[in-house]
C-alpha cells in the first residue's frame, strides 16, 4: 500500500501511517482532562495530531524526535487540517525508510556550505576575513550550522535550514549592494553570517527541533553577541593586534537589531544602513519561504487558495489550475 504523505491527506479520511514526531506536548483542556498534542512530519510537510482523554503513563513512550504509527481521522478545524488520533504507538527508527522523512539531502548541505565559505573568505578587509576564518575553523560550530533549522516551526524548519537561509541572504546582499553601492558589502555579508548564528546553541536537534535551556533563557541574539566576543578575543590573540572598536559595535548592533522592531524581540532598532538592509532581506526571505512552503504543502490542491494560515493570519492565493 503506498505511503500516505502529509500533503496527501484529505478531510474526513481515515489514516494509518508512520510519522516523525517533531513535537510532543501533554496538555489539559478546560475540564482538566489530559490530551496529547503531537506535530507529525514527513518529507512533504507537517500536521498536528491530537488524542483526547489520555493518561501520562499511557503516552509516556511517545516522545519528540522519535517515530510513531498512528491511526486516526483527518479533520478540518477552523480552516486547518488536523488528525484526531485513536491510536499512537512508538516505532523503531530501524524500521523506517529515511528517504520518506529527509527534507534536504546531505549533498545540498555540503554545496551550501562551500558557497558560504567562498563568500566569507573572499573578503579584502583583513579584520573581517580573520574573524570569518576563526568561525569557519571551529569544526563543532560548522557542524551545528549544517544541522540546525532556521526556526522550529516557521521558515526553513528542517535540517540545514539555517545554512540555506544564510546563503540566500548572502546572495541577496551581493545583489542589493550593486543597487546601493553606499552599503559596506563585506560588513553586510558578515552581519548575514552572524545574525542567526546563536541558533546553533539556541536550538537542539537531538530529539526533534527543540529549544535548549540556554536558548529558552537567553535567546539567539544575546548568544550571538557572546559568540562574537569569544571569536574577537581569539582574533586578537592570533593577530596580536586589537580588533577595531567601531567595527565591533557595528557587528553587535546588526545581531541585536535584525528583528527590526521591539515587538519582535529586537533590543535595538536598526540604526546603520547595513543593519537596516540586513533586517529587510532577513524578513523578506523568511516570509517568502513561509509563503512558498504554505503553497507547496497545501492539501487543498483543487482550490486557488490555501487553507487559512493562523501564523500568517491569512489565506494565500495560488492561482487557477490550468
Amino acid at each position: 500500500m503506498p505511503r500516505r504523505f502529509v500533503t496527501d491527506l484529505k478531510d474526513g479520511e481515515l489514516v494509518e501511517e508512520v510519522y516523525f514526531i517533531a513535537d510532543r506536548q501533554l496538555r489539559a483542556n478546560r475540564n482538566a482532562a489530559l490530551y496529547l498534542s503531537v506535530d507529525l512530519r514527513d518529507k512533504s510537510g507537517m500536521i498536528n495530531g491530537r488524542m483526547w482523554n489520555v493518561t501520562e503513563e499511557g503516552v509516556s513512550g511517545i516522545q519528540g524526535g522519535g517515530y510513531a504509527r498512528i491511526r486516526g481521522k483527518v479533520q478540518l478545524f477552523q480552516g486547518v487540517l488536523q488528525l484526531i488520533l485513536s491510536h499512537i504507538d512508538p516505532v523503531s527508527a530501524d524500521l523506517i525508510d529515511p528517504l520518506d522523512f529527509e527534507l534536504v539531502s546531505a549533498q545540498h548541505i555540503e554545496e551550501w556550505l562551500q558557497k558560504v565559505r567562498l563568500h566569507l573568505l573572499s573578503f579584502e578587509n583583513p579584520h573581517l576575513r580573520s574573524l570569518m576564518e576563526c568561525y569557519l575553523l571551529d569544526d563543532a560550530l560548522v557542524q551545528a550550522l549544517c544541522s540546525v533549522p532556521a526556526g522550529v516551526k516557521a521558515h526553513h524548519a528542517y535540517v540545514g535550514g539555517l545554512l540555506e537561509h544564510m546563503l540566500t541572504l548572502m546572495e541577496s546582499a551581493r545583489r542589493i549592494c550593486e543597487v546601493y553601492p553606499q552599503l559596506d558589502e563585506e560588513l553586510l555579508l558578515t552581519g548575514v553570517f552572524l545574525h542567526d548564528l546563536g541558533k546553533t546553541r539556541e536550538l537542539s536537534t537531538e530529539s526533534g527541533f527543540t529549544y535548549t535551556d540556554e536558548g529558552q533563557l537567553i535567546g539567539h541574539l544575546v548568544i550571538g553577541v557572546e559568540m562574537l566576543n569569544e571569536k574577537i578575543r581569539r582574533v586578537e590573540e592570533l593577530t596580536a593586534e586589537p580588533f577595531p572598536a567601531e567595527l565591533t559595535l557595528r557587528l553587535k548592533h546588526m545581531i541585536l537589531s535584525h528583528h527590526g522592531s521591539y515587538e519582535f524581540g529586537s533590543p535595538r532598532l536598526p540604526m546603520t544602513p547595513e543593519a537596516m538592509a540586513l533586517h529587510c532581506i532577513d524578513l523578506l526571505d523568511a516570509k517568502l519561504h513561509e509563503f512558498q512552503r504554505a503553497i507547496d504543502d497545501d492539501p487543498n490542491s483543487q482550490s486557488a487558495w490555501t487553507l487559512f494560515l493562523p501564523r500568517l493570519d491569512r489565506k494565500i492565493f495560488k492561482g487557477k489550475r490550468s
